[in-house]
Formats: C-alpha cells, structure tokens, sequence
C-alpha cells in the first residue's frame, strides 16, 4: 500500500504532482475538444457568430444570431440522443453534473470506474456543443477525480489517500478550466461539505492547482475568463449589493428547487411509463430547443434571451460585463435559463451546474445594476453596473453550493479584478445565510461527522463529546453489595436483575467490585462471603471524564463496569457506567444527528 511505504509529506506530494499533471492535460484536452465542437455547430451547422467570453468590447459586439433559428432544434435533440445513448448504455452515473458524483465519491468509497473520466468528456462536449445548458467544470472535476481515482488503483493507495486525491482532482480540475488555481485549490476543501472543511485537502489542492494551471495556461494563455473594463464602485453602494445578496438568495432557492423538482419529473415519468432511460436527455434537449425558437419567434430581445439561456451562457455574461444586454433581457434571462439547465441536466444531459449558476447570477446582478441605475444615477452610474454583474456571480453560485469563499476567490481571478472583493463578501454574506444548508449538490453531507470519509474518526468524536456524568447511573439507582453479603444471594442478583457486575460498599465508601465471573468461582470453591472474592483493585473514571476515557479504560482492563468517583476522593462513588450506557448513548446521539439531517 503506498500509504505504508510513504511518509505523509511523500505521500502527500506524490498525489498533488499526480493530480496536477493529470488536471492540466486532461482540461487542455477537454477544452479544445469543446472549442473544436462548438465552433462546427455554432459556426458551421447554425452559421451562429456566438459571443465569446474573453473578448473585447469591439470583438464581441460584432456577435450574430443563428442564421436559421429552426436547425437549433434538431442539433440540440440530436445532441441529447447521442449523450444519452453513451451514457445509459456504458455509465449511468455519468448522467447529470460530473461535480455532485465527483463529491458522492470522497464520501463513498473512495472509486470512480475508469471509463468514466473518458466518458464524461465526450458526453459533455456533446451536450454544450449543440446547445444544452450546461457548464465545463463539472465535467472537469469528475473527469480529475476520475484519473486520481485511477491513478490510486495503480499505485494501490488507501482509503484515505484515494479520498484525498479525488478531492484534489475536484479542487485542481475545477481551478485550471477556470484559470482560478487559487479558489480552485479552496474549493477542493470547501465544496464537499456545508457545513464543514476537508483541511487535508488544502495542500495537495494548492500544489496541484499550480500545477494544472501552469500546464493549462502554457497552451493557452494566462489571461483571465472574462475582460473586463475599469470596473466602478464605492462604498455608498454596499446597501445596495447587500440587497443583492437577497436577491440571489430568493433567485438560487429557485435554481435548487427547479434543478431537482425537474430530475425527479423526469426520473419518475420514464420509471412509470416504462420509456427507456437514453431518450430522457433528448426529451429536456428537444424541450430547451423549442423553448429557445418560440422566444425567438417573439421579438429580437427573446431571440437574445433563447440564445442567452443555450450552452455555458459565458458570451452573454462578458456581454453584460460590458452593459450590452437590454434590461428586458437580463431581467428574465436568470429564469430562461434556470429552466434550459433544468431541462438539460435534470433529464440526465452530461454537464455542469457551476456555469449556468455564474449566468443566473451575474444576469441578476446586471438586472439589479440596471435597474438602480435608472431610479438613482447618481448613486449608481452606468460604470457601476459590470460590479453587480459580477458579485451577482459570486453571490448566488456562493450560495447554493456551499462554497462562498472558493466561489468569490474564483471569480474574481476569472475577471482579474480583486478590488471587487469587499461587495462580494457583504452580498454573498446574506445571500449563503438566507439559503441555509440549502445546496445544488445534493451529495454534500452537513460534517465531516456525516461523511463515509471520516466515520472511523467520527466513533471517537461522538464519544469523546459526550461527559461519563451525563450519561452514568446515579448512586440512588445503583444496585450495590456489602463485603458480608453472602455469594449465594449475590448469584441470585445477579439471575434478577441481569447485571454482571457490583460494586461493593462499606460504610458509604466503595472498598471494590465483584463480577459474575467471581461469585461464580466463589460458589465453586465454597468462598462464603463477597469480601473473600471481590477485587479490590478498582479501576475507576470520574464525571468529567468522557465516553472516550471511559471505553478506553474498559478495553484495556477487559472490564465492563467502571465505577463512577469524586474527583476529590476515589472512595466516594457518585454513579456507575457500563459498555451498555455508552452504547446506548452513543445511538441516541446517532438519532439526534440523524434527526437534525
């Protein structure tokens, strides 16, 4: 086993440098091969002059709709025919957002099967490439878990270390496709809880983000996702991003709730009818097609506003980076293309969610902007708007995936502008309080306490939490013995009330202990009296003391019973614990946590 043979600081190295070479090429590869796929569709098939993130202001804006509206939907139904067919047919679990089944992993068994990663990138190319709402980093998270996941086969690495590299992979894979290594590295720790932070992965995450990014961005540049011109705020405005921050609140509970209220729809309508599971990505696929022509039928501003809510949604968002996005359309984009990414992924088209949530938020925030600048210009100039586009961003996505932090450091290395900042946490402060545990990535657990990744250390957390006092049997209901007491009605005790064990008092003090393996040696060999055979070597723990102490103590001494005393006088007993007790309050606490899921 490589954990055996390799010293923490070894082990911990070999994977990051794994991991980072494996998230490096394996983005750069899945990358082009997006480039490549949605250049022919867009460009070829559709004669489509798609906006692009990254470009300037004057290359953007020569951006052209789809020549003709009506070939969107067979490209797109044909996309999700094909997803589907791959995907129900060699790997199920590789339907929906690579990231929530990266995350399912860690918590799980630690494995990700070796098609997968493969699998994953074709299926997801082909999803985003014709259209479907999907994003790139959730492909690119299962796809570096997946290698990690492969690469601890090889090297047979432990249950702790296989975890360990997949979350690396989430955190490094994620960090370079989004040229982001530092909220990428952050996110690896933060993503796989909501309530907690995978510490151990912080390290291998930061040396394997480097790694990844360096490789990345030496074939394709260094430059952040998005431009960005001089980007204008001041504090006076904070208010107002708080507001924001609510806004997204409301906005991303509507982005969970539509997400999974659309893939139970659809799990259950092809469960009950019988209908085979490859089809369901074509149906949300011919769904989000003819949602997006009959918006384009209506007016120039819904054929925006279909296009807006088609693929990753980054071009309209650098579009509303630059204020080219009428208020129409950014007022209803966030809910067109809530619902394409509902269609999309909720029927099992192979994608991520963390782009279409950045789309949702930051046509939100563009939306707010916009919306404060015509009822207070001077308070909020039009130079302003780009800095609620972007904290909507962070904002919202923050928020429903538990991440705020990975999430606000993330997009501000993808828009390069750090000043930004400040707003973002106040906005995204409110945003995660009011969505609660809420989260789009239902695989997430609470705690470290609720994943299969720690339940070994979580046995002695819940023991080590819990005080011997609050769980003892107090001295009014203790069934005790005097060292006169006859063995023989000691053994008839012991047949009443079932116990195996007494302590022996004398005058109010305890003097010893006698078990059913004494009074039965006892009876045997004629000993009249428990003070003839009870041990008077006491093994003892006091109320302070934790469930922890008290188990160890009993494994140790191959004891049951543990005599509860006065810190101040070991003669002076005050209760009395068995493995019983421990086990009975070890399952409450169980059920209490359960109860609190």
């Amino acid at each position: 086993m490589m954990e055996e043979e390799a010293t923490p600081f070894r082990r911990i190295l070999l994977i990051a440098i794994l991991i980072g070479i494996i998230s490096g090429f394996g983005s750069l590869l899945f990358f082009e091969g997006l480039e490549i796929s949605i250049h022919f569709v867009a460009k070829v098939v559709l004669g489509y002059n798609l906006p692009l993130e990254g470009l300037n202001a004057q290359e953007i804006a020569s951006w052209s709709p789809p020549i003709h509206i009506w070939l969107i939907l067979p490209v797109i139904t044909l996309g999700g025919l094909l997803s589907g067919i791959l995907v129900y047919s060699l790997a199920p679990e590789a339907a929906g957002h690579g990231t929530d089944a990266a995350i399912k992993a860690f918590h799980g068994d630690g494995k990700v099967r070796w098609r997968i990663p493969i699998l994953k990138a074709v299926t997801s190319i082909i999803t985003i490439s014709t259209g479907g709402s999907a994003g790139r980093e959730g492909p690119t998270a299962q796809i570096a878990a997946g290698f990690g996941s492969i690469a601890a086969d090889l090297l047979h690495m432990g249950p702790r270390d296989r975890r360990l590299a997949i979350a690396t992979g989430i955190g490094a894979g994620i960090g370079t496709i989004f040229m982001a290594p530092l909220g990428g590295a952050i996110l690896a720790a933060e993503i796989l809880y909501t309530r907690d932070f995978e510490s151990e992965a912080i390290l291998p995450a930061f040396l394997a983000s480097i790694i990844g990014y360096s490789i990345f961005g030496s074939f394709k540049g260094f430059d952040p996702v998005f431009s960005t011109e001089d980007i204008v705020w001041n504090v006076g405005q904070i208010p107002f991003f708080l507001l924001l921050g609510a806004a997204c609140a409301a906005v991303g509970m509507l982005y969970i709730w539509s997400f999974y209220r659309s893939t139970s729809y659809f799990t259950d309508l092809f469960a009950r009818h019988g209908i085979p599971p490859h089809i369901k990505p074509m149906t949300g696929a011919f769904l989000v097609g003819l949602t997006v022509i009959l918006l384009a039928y209506i007016s120039p501003q819904g054929l925006m506003l279909g296009l807006g809510s088609m693929g990753t949604g980054y071009g309209f968002v650098q579009l509303g980076l630059y204020a080219m996005m009428p208020l129409s359309v950014l007022i209803f984009l966030p809910f067109a293309k809530i619902l394409t990414t509902s269609l999309t992924i909720g029927s099992g088209g192979s994608g991520g969610v963390f782009a279409p949530g950045l789309a949702v938020g930051g046509a939100l925030g563009g939306a707010v902007g916009t919306i404060l600048h015509l009822l207070i210009p001077e308070l909020v100039p039009m130079a302003s708007v780009p800095a609620f586009v972007v904290v909507g961003m962070i904002a919202l996505f923050g928020a429903v995936s538990n991440a705020p932090i990975a999430v606000m450091i993330m997009v501000v290395e993808m828009t390069g502008n750090f000043s930004l900042l400040v707003p973002a946490m106040g906005a995204v402060a409110i945003a995660s309080v009011l969505t609660g545990e809420r989260t789009i990535y239902p695989e997430q657990v609470s705690t470290k306490a609720h994943s299969g990744a720690h339940r070994g250390e979580y046995l002695v957390e819940i023991l080590q939490e819990i005080n011997v006092g609050d769980v003892m049997v107090h001295n009014d209901k203790i069934i005790s013995v005097t060292p006169d007491e006859s063995c023989k009605n000691v053994l008839s005790l012991i047949h009443r009330t079932e116990h195996t064990g007494f302590p022996v008092l004398e005058n109010g003090f305890l003097i010893g202990i006698v078990t059913i393996n004494d009074i039965r040696s006892a009876t045997k060999n004629g000993v009249p009296s428990v003070r003839d055979c009870m041990s008077e070597r006491l093994i003892c723990i006091t109320p302070g003391q934790n469930l922890e102490d008290a188990l160890d103590l009993m494994i140790d001494n191959d004891i049951h019973h543990l005599p509860v005393v006065d810190p101040t006088s070991h003669s002076t007993m005050v209760g009395y614990i068995t493995t019983t007790d421990i086990m009975k309050a070890y399952s409450r606490r169980m059920q209490e946590i359960g109860g609190a899921q």
